[in-house]
């Protein structure tokens, strides 16, 4: 789940992931195996491939689970033919939500996702109706008790091409275009800076606050979105105080 950038939505993110390891494994691998069929085995050629094996080994997935998909990728072993799809809809009060799926039955797929909107107040949308609102970022987030120098930090990260730096609470933004992903992550690798979040994600231009019903049922819907098997990310462009996330 990415709303805003905010760390609490990232905390938040992280203790769902924790909570449904078992699915997260499963999700991982299919991610690495549809990079594989796409762009081939070798990670330095294919972002796909080493976003997907960044997030496998932050997230523990066994080696032996990593090497199985990769061959499911390269045809060596069967596995179902998966396709990558981005459904668009509404939240509660008008908020924009984009979810990429991997699917293997777009039908089954579409008529649960539209089952989810409607069930927590919103209603899936035409594809285009709310991806205007959200730009392709890289993102790294890095607690301060990791590095506390903010201008030190932020001239490193500008000289690695960075276009944005945000100061939140305990942790550093760095935002920049998906295409300097590597050399952002390289520049924090030669630092031996650590990044809690490191990922190629969907960041809305403005966001909505909600409150109250709204953001219940918001997180509601989120939750739900991200335990269905074939759900891969979530994005929505609310804002929802850090009690209630917590």
């Amino acid at each position: 789940m990415s709303g805003h950038s905010k760390w609490a939505n990232i905390k938040h993110k992280k203790g769902r992931v924790d909570a449904v390891r078992g699915k997260v494994t499963t999700k991982i691998g299919r991610e690495i195996t549809v990079a594989v069929r796409m762009g081939g085995s070798d990670p330095t050629g294919n972002m796909k491939l080493k976003l997907a094996l960044a997030k496998a080994k932050a997230n523990n997935v066994p080696k032996d689970n990593i090497q199985r998909a990769i061959q499911k990728g390269l045809g060596s072993v069967d596995g179902n033919n998966y396709e990558e799809m981005i459904y668009e809809g509404y939240g509660p009060a008008g908020s924009a939500v984009m979810i990429e799926v991997m699917t293997d039955n777009r039908n089954r797929t579409a008529a649960d996702v539209r089952h989810i909107f409607s069930k927590n107040g919103g209603n899936l949308g035409e594809t285009g109706c709310v991806g205007w609102m959200f730009n392709k970022k890289c993102i790294f987030v890095v607690e301060k008790e990791n590095f506390d120098n903010e201008e030190e930090l932020m001239m490193l990260a500008l000289d690695a091409g960075a276009d944005d730096f945000k100061v939140e609470d305990d942790v550093f933004e760095i935002i920049g275009a998906p295409e300097e992903f590597d050399k952002i992550q390289q520049m924090l690798d030669d630092n031996k800076i650590e990044a809690a979040v490191a990922e190629i994600s969907m960041i809305p231009d403005n966001t909505i606050k909600l409150e109250g019903t709204d953001a219940t049922k918001m997180l509601r819907m989120i939750e739900a979105l991200e335990d269905h098997d074939d759900v891969q990310e979530v994005y929505a462009n609310y804002d929802i105080d850090d009690e209630l996330l917590d």
